[in-house]
């Protein structure tokens, strides 16, 4: 698919300040993404269910300078200045100025904060960089159109068709801005692009999923059985402090893995198994591939050179006894990991009750301070 067709039209309208707010959700990998290639595209396609309220929100203020030969713009999180984000925000900025070329005609203040821990296994800069692509394609419809997309929140609140468009004040179609911002977000991290929609998202061009693109995340469009409808999500926190390994040298790292190729392999192929598995609903199959694919990724890091471990003794008690509590009362839960400590325990609605009372007799003590966060699926990205 070709790029050029983010490139944006002349801009109509004139913006001397103001201020746009999102929040964007972070995304659990059912099917995971490890390994890149070329300008953060992925070696494998990838499928996520995204989350609702692991966010992250960000406010955008911006007022207009002279045009300039460098990125002008401050971060905070959580009120206060960061100075160690601002490297990584123009090297992102750097890659999509030629998509938003109002970069440099304005100095912004990015505010954004998290409501799960920062750097801990739980996608933050996806979830960070979904929010801030979202405020500037809203600015680009500003530039273009002069009024707030205010459908668009309406029609992330309603979760419409792709087919249906926002209202004629606005610059893009609700596609339009999906895949725009999915595609900016991907610049700045690869799993980026699969939180500016959900519930189930899918990133990277795979032969059996129509529109998939290495590009940007698409909604996942066949199928899916009402098994999956409202799948639970609930993150115990095992570790909440700064990964050892940062999620952009493990990807690096793939390519002088031995088993990088197989491994690519493996993960299509089991994308390809998730389409019958998401129409018939069965969640035995579902659970296989989804824990398969979990420690998969870990493999693959202690498989590197160097070779590194995320997960935390902790992390394998859990895992164990989320299998002894599989096998003593037939539950439907099972666990995946993110490339962090923490695991994530998957379970249909159905057993909502049941197994957050597991979760809180048996698997909170292994947390850290017994902390874990309940979630769910969620639509994606949203303007306020």
């Amino acid at each position: 698919m070709n790029k050029s067709r983010f490139l944006p039209k002349p801009y109509t309208k004139f913006l001397e300040s103001g201020t746009i707010s999102t929040q964007a959700p972070s995304n659990i990998a059912l099917v995971k993404y490890w390994g890149k290639y070329g300008e953060q595209l992925p070696q494998n396609a990838s499928v996520s269910f995204t989350l609702s309220r692991c966010r992250t929100e960000t406010i955008l203020q911006f007022e207009k300078i002279s045009t300039s030969e460098n990125f002008h713009f401050e971060v905070y999180l959580d009120g206060k200045r960061e100075k160690g984000f601002e490297p990584k925000i123009t090297k992102f900025f750097d890659r999509i100025e030629k998509y938003v070329p109002f970069l440099k005609e304005y100095k912004f203040i990015i505010k954004t904060k998290n409501t799960f821990p920062h750097s801990s296994g739980i996608a933050s800069s996806a979830s960070g960089m979904a929010a801030l692509s979202m405020c500037l394609v809203e600015m680009e419809n500003r530039l273009m159109c002069g009024t707030p997309s205010t459908a668009l929140e309406a029609a992330s609140t309603n979760n419409l068709k792709h087919n249906q468009k926002l209202s004629t004040s606005t610059a893009l179609s609700r596609t339009g801005v999906e895949a725009k911002a999915s595609f900016l977000a991907r610049l700045g991290s690869g799993s980026a692009s699969r939180s500016i929609e959900g519930p189930l998202v899918v990133w990277g061009e795979h032969p059996e999923i129509e529109g998939s693109s290495n590009l940007f995340g698409i909604q996942y469009p066949y199928k899916v059985h009402e098994n999956f409808s409202n799948y639970q999500d609930t993150i115990l926190l095992v570790d909440k402090g700064e990964k050892q390994v940062s999620s952009s040298v493990g990807h690096d790292l793939m390519n002088g893995n031995p088993y990088a190729q197989a491994r690519f392999a493996t993960a299509n192929n089991n994308l390809s198994k998730f389409i019958t598995v998401f129409e018939s609903g069965d969640i035995s199959a579902f659970i296989k591939i989804v824990e398969s694919e979990a420690l998969q990724l870990h493999g693959m890091m202690m498989s590197s050179e160097p070779y590194f471990i995320l997960m935390k003794p902790n992390t394998l008690k859990i895992i164990n006894r989320i299998w002894e509590f599989r096998k003593e009362t037939n539950s439907q839960v099972c666990f995946t990991l993110d490339a962090g400590a923490n695991v994530h325990v998957l379970y249909p609605s159905s057993e909502k009750r049941t197994v957050q009372k597991f979760i809180e007799d048996q698997l909170a003590g292994y947390c850290k301070n017994g902390e874990y966060i309940h979630d769910f699926c969620g639509i994606g990205a949203q303007i306020y």
